[in-house]
C-alpha cells in the first residue's frame, strides 16, 4: 500500500470538494437552515386558535356554563358562538366557519356528571387534537365550578370519518403526496440532468424544435412514469390482500372515490417533473439535484402540514404554505380520502386549481432556463 498514491488522491477529491461551492453551501449550509427551521416552529409556534360553536341543550345552567366557557375560549384568541342545534353546528364545521362544537346535553345539571360531546372537522387529525385537549381542560374546570358535579365525561365526535380510525388512514393523505413528490422531483431532476450534460438537450437547441415543445415533451415523456408510479403508489396504499400471516399493502380506507385522489396527486407529479427540469438546469452534478432536496422539499414537508399543523407554525412563517404545492395535495387528498368530496366539492376544485397553477408555472420557468442555459 502506497502511502503516496492514498495521499494525493485524498488531496484530489478534496480539491474536488472545495472548488464545488454549491456542493460546500449545501453541506454545511442547509443542515443549520433546516435545524434552524425546526427549532423555530418547536419553540416559536403558535397555540392553535379556537373557533367554537356551543349547542345548549341544558337550559339556564347550560347557558351559564356556555358563557364562562366562552369567556375563556375568547380569552385565548378563539371566537365563540351559541348555535340552535347540533345540525347547525354541523353544517358550520362543514363550511369551515368553526373548529370545533361543543354540546352542552340537558343532563347538565348541579349533582350529575355529565356527558358532553366536542365535534370536530376531522380533516386534519393533529390539529384537531391540539384544540380539542384545550376545550377539554377549559369543560372540565368550567363545569365542575358551576355545577358542583364531578368531571364531566367527553365524547369525541367528527362530521367526516372517526377519531378512532386507523391512524395509518388519518395520515395517508400526507404521506402519499409527500413520497409521490419526492420520487417524481428525483427522478425528473437528476435524468434531465443527463440529458443536458450528455449534449443530448444541447443537440436538440440546435433543430427547430422550441424550448417550449422540449419541456413540454420532456414532461410528457416524465410524466408518464409518473402516473404509472402513482397506480402503483394508490393501489399499494388503497388495498390490502391477505395471504395467510401477511397482509400485502397498506389498506387504507377512504370515504372517496380513487379517480379523485389519482387527479389530485398526478397534479402533484406533474408540477414536481417541470419543478425537477427548472432545478437541474442550476446544477452541474446529480450531487447538485440531490442535495437541493433539503431546500426545496424538507421545508414543505415541515410547513405543508405534514408534520406540524398549520395552525401552530409561528406567525411569520404561516404565510409560506400558500407557496407550497405540497400543500395543497395534501388538503385535496384529505377532502377525498377523509371527506368523500368529488369535482362538486369547491375545496377539491380549489386545490386542484392551484396545483395545476404550479404546474404550469414552474413550466415556463424551466422553459426560460433552458434557453438562458443553452445561449
Amino acid at each position: 500500500m502506497n502511502a503516496g498514491r492514498i495521499l494525493a488522491l485524498f488531496r484530489r477529491v478534496t480539491l474536488e470538494v472545495v472548488r464545488d461551492r454549491p456542493s460546500l453551501a449545501l453541506l454545511f449550509i442547509a443542515p443549520l437552515v433546516m435545524s434552524g427551521l425546526i427549532s423555530f416552529s418547536i419553540r416559536e409556534g403558535d397555540t392553535p386558535t379556537v373557533d367554537a360553536l356551543v349547542v345548549n341543550e341544558a337550559g339556564i345552567q347550560g347557558a351559564v356554563v356556555a358563557t364562562s366557557l366562552g369567556s375563556s375560549i375568547e380569552a385565548g384568541g378563539g371566537s365563540f358562538e351559541i348555535v340552535d342545534s347540533e345540525e347547525a353546528a354541523r353544517a358550520a364545521i362543514e363550511e369551515g366557519e368553526a373548529s370545533v362544537a361543543v354540546i352542552l346535553p340537558a343532563e347538565l345539571t348541579a349533582g350529575e356528571a355529565p356527558m358532553l360531546t366536542l365535534m370536530t372537522n376531522g380533516l386534519d387529525p393533529m390539529g384537531e387534537s391540539t384544540q380539542v385537549g384545550q376545550l377539554q381542560r377549559s369543560i372540565i374546570e368550567t363545569t365542575t365550578a358551576i355545577t358542583g358535579a364531578a368531571a364531566p365525561e367527553i365524547a369525541h365526535v367528527t362530521v367526516y370519518g372517526t377519531p378512532s380510525a386507523d391512524p395509518m388512514s388519518r395520515f395517508a393523505p400526507a404521506i402519499v403526496a409527500f413520497f409521490a413528490y419526492f420520487f417524481v422531483y428525483l427522478l425528473t431532476g437528476v435524468s434531465f440532468l443527463r440529458e443536458r450534460t450528455g449534449g443530448t438537450l444541447e443537440r436538440l437547441m440546435a433543430t427547430p424544435v422550441a424550448r417550449g415543445e422540449i419541456v413540454i415533451g420532456y414532461s410528457l415523456g416524465f410524466g408518464l412514469m409518473a402516473v404509472i408510479q402513482m397506480v402503483v403508489l394508490l393501489t399499494w396504499a388503497l388495498s390490502s390482500i391477505e395471504i395467510g400471516p401477511v397482509s400485502i399493502g397498506l389498506g387504507i380506507e377512504t370515504a372517496g372515490s380513487a379517480v379523485y385522489a389519482f387527479l389530485v396527486v398526478m397534479l402533484l407529479a406533474i408540477g414536481a417533473v417541470s419543478l425537477g427540469i427548472l432545478i437541474s438546469t442550476f446544477a452541474r452534478t446529480e450531487l447538485q439535484v440531490i442535495q437541493s432536496i433539503p431546500l426545496i422539499l424538507v421545508p414543505q414537508f415541515l410547513l405543508s402540514g405534514v408534520l406540524f399543523p398549520v395552525s401552530s407554525l409561528p406567525q411569520i412563517l404561516q404565510p409560506l404554505v400558500a407557496i407550497m404545492p405540497l400543500h395543497y395535495a395534501v388538503d385535496g387528498l384529505r377532502q377525498v380520502f377523509v371527506a368523500g368530496a368529488d369535482l362538486t366539492s369547491v375545496a377539491l376544485l380549489f386545490n386542484l386549481f392551484v396545483l395545476g397553477c404550479f404546474a404550469a408555472v414552474f413550466a415556463l420557468l424551466a422553459s426560460f432556463t433552458i434557453r438562458r442555459e443553452v445561449a
